[in-house]
């Protein structure tokens, strides 16, 4: 890759493709979960690096059971249980 071919963003176009706040954005360039440049007083970011980082952060099916509770058929077929 040339220095031609990357696209920079700023930290406002940056957090806005994330849909997240410029606070959080910047949260996470100092966690180190997305890199980020400073030029000067100016800091950047590459275009590739923000969509990796948005392609790893993608939920993969069935990893997310723990967030809700059991179905109504679950909860009527244990209750109908207990009786």
């Amino acid at each position: 890759m040339t220095p031609q071919d990357i696209t920079w963003l700023s930290t406002a176009e940056a957090a806005r493709r994330l849909g997240i706040g410029a606070r959080t954005l910047y949260r996470l360039i100092d966690e180190g979960q997305i890199p980020a440049y400073k030029f000067g007083r100016v800091i950047r970011l590459q275009e590739r690096e923000v969509d990796a980082f948005i392609e790893a952060a993608r939920i993969k099916p069935g990893t997310l059971e723990h967030l809700y509770p059991e179905s109504r058929t679950d909860t009527a077929r244990t209750e109908g249980r207990d009786t």
